[in-house]
């Protein structure tokens, strides 16, 4: 009796737990989106908003329903399972969150709209695949530009204290010629004649050749004469530049009065190159900067001789 009892009790302790295993995993059916997929799941958004993952086994099925009123089925690879595809699952629930699918069907328009957004997805894959190494290639490129950056501002630095020391010799070289220059205060000016030049040029055009050789003429009948040249030029270009062009300017028109006007060496004042000082009109227009790229020829008389 006490076995038989036994065996009753072992009986409706197992009733029990094929009814707890029954209602652990009821049958459960279930809609959605797949929006991500591994080996062994897929991840559905449900058409009311939940996540579910749905776990794949050997023997799910995945189904396309074929004819007109899709009764049959045609047995499908779980390989067509891609993010994008809509589908019905049914299976049995493992707990609120996870399904084990014992079929999984979808519809042959749903699947190709699948396939067109991931052919979408994929060359933007690759695409964000390519910017990534671009960007890995240019963080290197920047951390390059960066050691060229400081070696560039240790030059940029040496140039300044360059130029700073170029421009202190030309504002030197400015005052010592204007210096020499005032000192001919006692002398009265009986000739003058701006030679103008074309942008970065130094070639004397004929028309003031001609002024030049006019000049000349009518310095060589004064007593004591001597002329005195200063080279100009507008803003355009660096400092340096300018006061190089300058001096050009005025070597140029000396060297066309000594060789082509007769006129003698010793009656000359050693040019002056005034680079962008001075300027005689705004180098804001064209027409000012025009007027700024000169030379200055004037003839000088000493007063004494003068008989002022």
């Amino acid at each position: 009796m006490r076995s038989k009892g036994l065996r009753v009790a072992v009986g409706i302790l197992a009733l029990c737990v094929a009814v707890l295993m029954a209602h652990a995993q009821e049958k459960t059916k279930v809609k959605g989106l797949i929006t991500e997929r591994t080996g062994e799941t897929i991840v559905l958004k449900t058409n009311d908003g939940n996540t579910v993952t749905v776990i794949l086994d050997d023997d799910t099925k995945v189904q396309q329903p074929k004819g007109l009123i899709g009764m049959r089925k045609k047995e499908m690879s779980a390989a067509v399972l891609i993010p994008g595809l809509k589908v019905s699952v049914d299976g049995t629930s493992q707990d609120a969150t996870h399904i084990l699918a014992k079929s999984i069907t979808f519809d042959k328009d749903d699947l190709q709209t699948a396939e067109m957004i991931q052919a979408g997805l994929t060359p933007t894959e690759q695409k964000v695949a390519t910017n990534q190494q671009n960007i890995a290639t240019n963080q290197e490129n920047i951390k390059a530009n960066q050691k060229d950056i400081a070696t560039n501002q240790q030059n940029i630095s040496a140039n300044q204290q360059a130029t700073a020391a170029n421009k202190a010799a030309i504002d030197a070289n400015a005052v010592a010629t204007s210096k020499r220059f005032s000192e001919l205060s006692e002398y009265d000016t009986k000739g003058t004649l701006d030679v103008h030049f074309a942008t970065g040029s130094a070639k004397i055009s004929a028309e003031d050749q001609a002024g030049l050789k006019k000049l000349a003429a009518d310095a060589v009948k004064q007593t004591g004469y001597i002329i005195q040249v200063k080279g100009f030029a507008d803003s355009s270009g660096n400092a340096a530049m300018n006061q190089k062009l300058s001096m050009e300017r005025a070597q140029n028109v000396i060297a066309f009065l000594i060789q082509d006007c007769n006129v003698p060496v010793r009656h000359v004042v050693a040019p002056g190159a005034m680079g962008e000082a001075a300027p005689v009109a705004t180098n804001e227009t064209s027409a000012g900067r025009a007027e700024n790229r000169r030379v200055e020829v004037k003839v000088l008389v000493n007063k004494g001789l003068s008989g002022s």
